[in-house]
């Protein structure tokens, strides 16, 4: 397959499927499977530069309320915690969120690869594990919560670091996790969304790093190549971003749960 072709094709999957609650390290993988994938350091760099681009769609979708974090969180009211405002408490709980996928991406990410690996049958039971997720989420009926509490922040963020595993969906883990905790649906999506912005860029970061200590930027692909899979991401990750918002709201998660059924199935068979 020419390699434009592939990062086309990759690109698109990064973009939709780290939004849909369907798993984009799982697809990747399949994907990578089917049609063959680029290796070494072009596959390091071409992974950094998707993870980017579906950060910058999670800033542009989400433009009016980061920036409305950012002002209310620099704004002049005091910094103990009996003074802060809502913005405040939200940033604090994002970081809070955080902690379980730092602990795990800095100390135990290379153990649970070796464990547990990255092939399809990993890839096809967490898909199984995803739909599992969401089917509980949308039965449940748990009260309405109208804050998203520190408690439920960390709580989401453990369910964010186990998501570390092939085919476990970060995003149908993270906010299946909330529906079941009892928060508000659109609060939760945009909680998800909000709470992978840093931990991607770390990641990216620490691949970048990865790949200079190891020689591993002098790549031979073509720029056209980084380009056309960076806009795929991008696009893509907008209209996934906006689509899944949207969704959420409307309670439809079952139809990924079944998705995800039919997928996990699949690898598993295959």
């Amino acid at each position: 397959m020419a390699e434009e072709i592939q990062a086309l094709i990759l690109g698109l999957i990064q973009g939709l499927t780290e939004y849909l609650p369907v798993s984009s390290s799982g697809h990747l993988t399949i994907a990578q499977t089917l049609f063959g994938s680029m290796s070494g350091a072009d596959n390091l760099m071409f992974d950094v530069v998707l993870h980017v681009a579906t950060v910058l769609s999670t800033i542009v979708v989400l433009w009016k309320e980061i920036a409305s974090l950012f002002k209310g969180f620099f704004t002049t009211t005091g910094w103990r915690v009996s003074e802060w405002n809502d913005e405040k408490h939200y940033v604090a709980k994002i970081f809070v969120s955080m902690i379980p996928v730092f602990i795990v991406g800095m100390f135990f990410k290379d153990y649970v690869e070796e464990i547990f690996g990255s092939g399809l049958l990993v890839v096809g039971i967490c898909l199984l594990v995803t739909a599992a997720l969401l089917t509980f989420s949308y039965f449940a009926k748990p009260r309405q919560k109208e804050n998203i509490s520190y408690s439920d922040a960390f709580i989401i963020g453990i369910a964010q670091a186990v998501a570390v595993l092939p085919g476990l969906s970060r995003s149908g883990s993270t906010i299946a996790t909330g529906i079941l905790l009892g928060d508000k649906k659109e609060k939760v999506a945009q909680f998800s969304f909000l709470m992978v912005i840093i931990p991607i860029l770390g990641e990216a970061l620490l691949e970048c790093v990865k790949g200079a200590v190891n020689g591993g930027f002098d790549i031979a692909m073509p720029w056209t190549s980084l380009l056309i899979g960076f806009l795929a991401a991008f696009v893509s990750g907008c209209l996934a971003c906006k689509f899944m918002l949207e969704i959420v709201k409307k309670g439809k998660l079952i139809w990924f749960a079944i998705y995800c059924a039919v997928v996990g199935c699949f690898a598993i068979m295959y």
